[in-house]
């Protein structure tokens, strides 16, 4: 486990980095663990894959990926839960899921180079209406998808670019 006076790690920005600004804020159900990224999202997901729906009891995962440099952990470092599921351990072993040990808020999927995080998360200012930014692009293992989705997003058997455009 981390603590709160380490930053999270080299990858993303340190917590005192004065050229650091964010642009949004995210934070768990219970407020414990706050983040803020200072990007606009690389891409922006809908998933359907079994995993997906059972973590988040939800028929699908909306994720928007960031690399780690833009992201930074500004409260509730010794809040996180780590879990990597290939080696079903709860340690920071990438990639992983990462939670609130207090809410059980799932925050985010650390990869070796991203972070995916999910929108429903970030407080986007009043009315909080969703930025063009983080509007989906495409659905993944749609193949496996509990209802039909009717809009005109690619639909990918599974992942974006490496698999059969459905």
């Amino acid at each position: 486990m981390l603590s709160s006076e380490n930053s999270f790690g080299a990858e993303y920005a340190s917590p005192d980095d004065p050229e650091f600004i964010p642009k949004y804020r995210a934070a768990c159900f219970c407020g414990g663990v706050r983040y803020e990224v200072s990007a606009d999202p690389v891409d922006v997901k809908i998933c359907h894959c079994r995993a997906c729906q059972t973590l988040h009891g939800a028929p699908m995962q909306w994720a928007a990926i960031f690399h780690k440099r833009h992201v930074r952990v500004t409260a509730g470092l010794d809040l996180l839960h780590f879990y990597n599921s290939e080696q079903d351990r709860d340690e920071r072993i990438l990639p992983c899921k990462i939670s609130c040990s207090r809410c059980g808020t799932p925050i985010a999927d650390e990869g070796r180079r991203m972070w995916l995080a999910f929108p429903t998360l970030f407080d986007f200012g009043p009315g909080n209406e969703v930025p063009d930014a983080f509007k989906p692009t495409c659905h993944l293992f749609y193949g496996l998808r509990v209802a039909d989705m009717r809009d005109d997003l690619p639909k990918w058997s599974g992942h974006k670019n490496h698999s059969d455009r459905l």
